[in-house]
């Protein structure tokens, strides 16, 4: 009797992962891929070694960034946002654009890793461009007097972010050095190894097709080493494009995948406006193991999950009140 109730739970918790997202199967064969079958009968091969791989618990008490699309919920709320170009010219709201974040957030809701999301999104799309012309510094021989430590800092900058790689490790350097990267200490390493070692060519070259996410990645980081050098036109330009990105948010992205290793186990995850979400779990091992093993997993992959969600949530709450006020 008690076996069969714990079938019943695990089969209860499986379907309610699998509907949110319109997965109809998902499946980890041997050929170490996983195999996804779609609510519209589409059917995709995922390369395991292509996907994101972590090893996170439940006593982790750090930031925990995992590369996820959006859940569909809150790309329909964001649908609805009605995004107003005109703000562009006008003073409404000054509060709300006083930083990137307020300005951002005040549309999108979330926390770090929506504003993450949906800035990357938003250049992997092409719709927010740092070389765009509001994002250009006017020419001028203009100089303060006295000379200030953000105007040595940035007078060689062509556009309000450092675009040029050279001087944007410069800055990024910079402020490293006097422990002043803020929240780009939660960006992902990888980002910040892929900004740090590419030089300028490298960087020229991520326009081509199969690098634009890489280009993404290195433009997110140059936006937020510039952030604090943003003027009110600039963060309304940005807050703008990314909200007309999300407007036209694909429906048809796939699942986003993320490798449990000390599980054995592939997640396909979701991001709504409390955090991180679990749709639909399947192990390596799953032939092998008894019921009982693969409820335990579920269960402890959904804590460490929502653990995740609630670390994420007060150390960016601490970090707000010291970087962004």
């Amino acid at each position: 009797m008690k076996k069969l109730i714990i079938i019943c739970i695990y089969l209860c918790v499986i379907l309610k992962l699998s509907y949110s997202q319109g997965i109809e199967k998902m499946q980890w064969d041997n050929d170490f891929q996983i195999h996804l079958t779609l609510a519209n009968d589409s059917n995709y091969i995922l390369d395991i070694k292509e996907l994101h791989h972590t090893s996170v618990n439940n006593q982790s008490n750090s930031f925990t960034y995992l590369p996820t699309r959006l859940n569909n919920d809150f790309v329909q709320k964001l649908k609805q946002t009605e995004v107003d170009t005109s703000s562009l010219n006008n003073t409404v709201n000054i509060e709300s654009n006083k930083t990137l974040w307020s300005a951002l957030h005040k549309s999108l809701g979330g926390g770090w890793v929506h504003f993450v999301n949906c800035l990357l999104y938003s250049m992997e799309t092409g719709y927010l461009d740092i070389t765009a012309p509001l994002m250009k510094r006017p020419d001028s021989n203009w100089k303060p007097s006295p000379v200030t430590e953000s105007y040595k800092r940035t007078k060689k900058w062509e556009y309000y972010v450092p675009v040029d790689q050279k001087l944007a490790i410069k800055e990024y350097k910079l402020k490293k050095s006097n422990d002043n990267l803020g929240h780009l200490n939660d960006v992902p390493t990888e980002f910040v190894n892929l900004f740090l070692n590419a030089n300028q060519s490298d960087y020229d070259l991520m326009t081509l097709n199969p690098l634009k996410r890489n280009k993404a990645k290195v433009d997110l980081i140059k936006i937020l080493i510039g952030a604090n050098y943003l003027g009110e036109t600039q963060i309304k330009y940005i807050k703008s494009m990314v909200l007309k990105a999300m407007v036209d948010y694909a429906d048809d992205q796939l699942p986003s995948v993320i490798i449990f290793d000390n599980f054995n186990a592939a997640v396909a995850m979701s991001l709504n406006e409390t955090g991180y979400q679990v749709d639909k779990i399947v192990f390596a091992d799953e032939r092998f193991i008894s019921i009982e093993t693969r409820l335990d997993r579920v269960c402890q992959i959904k804590l460490i999950v929502n653990q995740i969600n609630e670390v994420n949530k007060e150390i960016f709450r601490q970090k707000l009140k010291n970087y962004y006020n």
